[in-house]
């Protein structure tokens, strides 16, 4: 029955380890789960949880805490336990590439996976970051990204995905920053290196070359986890905001990052990743359960459970 769903609020490689003696035969089948270090944090199960009981898929959805070193051994024990899919977050998405069987042209582009389908004698990873980014914030700011000259924060999993899509589709102007400077000049040469009119410029890691791109740019993206810490200072203050930007945090938890309150305070438009992890999930659930996700009804779980 629906009602008994009985999981913990975490699990580990060593529970996938004893599964048979974690999981409990009177609780519905764990086929499904988000992998990251941290990963209390997400709301994935509550979102994808609702869709399953929408959609009479008898299974459901939960958090598994691995760390880096982890994530191989965790990803063959899912797939020899029956899982039918996953979710990846940090810091697992660039790592997950050497464990795939398959990669799907989205995942390939970014060179990031956040969404894996197991199969009987495979494992296949996708991306769908990139797309569920552009409908938040298309949804957000009632503009599409090729309307932005657009400043990417970061050069990480979600970064290579959502910077992957701006040239998917064609924003005029593209500035990336990282506090690894290696990183977002590997990921600019990428960029470079492929087909488009994209105007790509690596900026340099010091906060004032990152100063004057804010200034440059209309839409700022923060894709990196600084603010998932009460502690964590953002990436920006409000001197670098106008009232003509328009700022969206990937970070959801909290629901309003430092980087949120300091955008709002010079006048700027702002939204956390809230509804970027709505509308990456609808297309995970999509491929993992081959129809389409009950999309209202994961936005309602999401609101009910942000603001508990």
């Amino acid at each position: 029955m629906w009602h008994a769903l009985v999981i913990k609020s975490v699990y580990t490689l060593g529970d996938l380890r004893n599964w048979e003696n974690v999981i409990s035969l009177r609780q519905l089948p764990i086929r499904f789960g988000v992998l990251g270090d941290p990963v209390a944090h997400s709301l994935s199960p509550q979102m994808q949880n609702a869709a399953l009981k929408q959609a009479k898929i008898y299974a459901q959805y939960a958090r598994f805490e691995i760390r880096a070193a982890e994530l191989k051994a965790a990803l063959e024990l899912m797939q020899t336990l029956g899982f039918w899919g996953a979710n990846l977050t940090v810091p697992h998405k660039v790592a997950a590439l050497r464990f795939v069987d398959e990669l799907d042209g989205s995942a390939a582009r970014a060179g990031a996976i956040n969404t894996l389908v197991f199969e009987a004698d495979q494992m296949r990873g996708f991306n769908t970051d990139g797309v569920g980014a552009s409908r938040a914030i298309a949804e957000e700011f009632s503009r599409g990204l090729r309307e932005f000259r657009v400043l990417l924060l970061g050069a990480g999993g979600a970064a290579r995905a959502i910077a992957s899509q701006c040239l998917e589709e064609g924003v005029a102007h593209l500035g990336i920053w990282s506090r690894t400077h290696a990183a977002v000049q590997q990921l600019g040469k990428e960029l470079a290196a492929r087909e488009g009119n994209v105007s790509i410029e690596v900026i340099a890691p010091d906060r004032d070359a990152l100063f004057v791109a804010a200034g440059n740019a209309e839409l700022i993206i923060n894709a990196t986890p600084v603010g998932l810490r009460a502690d964590d200072q953002p990436l920006l203050m409000r001197e670098a905001f106008t009232k003509r930007h328009f700022v969206y945090d990937t970070v959801y938890q909290p629901s309003s990052t430092r980087l949120i309150e300091e955008a709002k305070a010079a006048g700027a438009s702002t939204a956390n990743g809230v509804s970027m992890l709505l509308h990456q999930g609808a297309e995970a659930f999509s491929l993992w359960i081959r129809r389409p996700a009950p999309l209202e009804t994961m936005r309602e779980a999401l609101r009910r459970s942000a603001s508990s």
